[in-house]
């Protein structure tokens, strides 16, 4: 099967929607997955990925199921006392803790314990694997077994640190590499696919992340939200 993450366009967080660059963005990518034979949608609660999704779904007369650990994802951790996100540190910090590295270890950090991360992350790794063990692919250990073998394609409509999560836990490693080290623009796209080299047993394989060649084709030039400065002396956002 093939599960296909798309970021939502570029976001005006002061009302959960997209700027003008976005609905433009959204309509380069509706072209581009309206055009694929998708079994089911499933969209976050979040209004920036409801619009980003609405443009596919109107084009294609679709629907989408929406399901509230697609999310941004909602650990948090305390800074000055105010609850802020856990996946946006400083590389000066968080490179230099080896259990951020670690799958099993990441939220046992002292600064990922003063809330409730792991909390969230188990109910996104519980919806990840009630999700695809409906498209026949039970989630043991760090492979899945095989139920229902098919060629089902599922669209995910949702947010970056979602995404990171989602692939953290579908691929047994840690979200902060992913999160720090990896960046999805808005609308792009990410594709996973599963492998059944042995009977019974299949793995996910990333076969393209966070593509927006689809904006390149419309003559769109990439939002920049997600990135920051690409050197320190930039005028961009730190």
């Amino acid at each position: 099967m093939k599960i296909i993450i798309c970021r939502h366009g570029d976001p005006d967080y002061s009302i959960d929607s997209l700027t003008e660059k976005g609905w433009k963005e959204a309509e380069l990518l509706s072209n581009r997955i309206s055009k694929l034979d998708v079994k089911e949608f499933y969209v976050s609660p979040l209004g920036r990925a409801k619009d980003t999704a609405s443009l596919t779904l109107k084009k294609m007369n679709r629907t989408a199921t929406e399901l509230p650990w697609l999310h941004e994802f909602k650990g948090k951790v305390m800074e000055d006392n105010v609850p802020v996100s856990c996946w946006d540190r400083l590389p000066s910090y968080w490179t230099e803790v080896d259990d951020y590295y670690s799958y099993d270890n990441w939220t046992s950090v002292p600064l990922m314990k003063e809330l409730d991360v792991y909390g969230e992350y188990k109910k996104v790794c519980t919806g990840v694997d009630e999700l695809l063990e409906e498209y026949g692919y039970k989630h043991e250990g760090r492979h899945f077994k095989v139920l229902n073998s098919n060629h089902d394609t599922i669209v995910l409509f949702c947010h970056f640190a979602i995404e990171a999560v989602i692939m953290s836990h579908i691929f047994g490693v840690s979200p902060m590499p992913l999160l720090h080290n990896f960046v999805a623009l808005p609308t792009s796209v990410t594709t996973l696919v599963t492998e059944e080299r042995e009977k019974g047993i299949a793995s996910f394989r990333c076969s393209g992340f966070g593509d927006i060649s689809h904006l390149y084709a419309g003559g769109e030039e990439p939002a920049f939200a997600a990135r920051f400065c690409e050197c320190f002396d930039d005028d961009t956002r730190h």
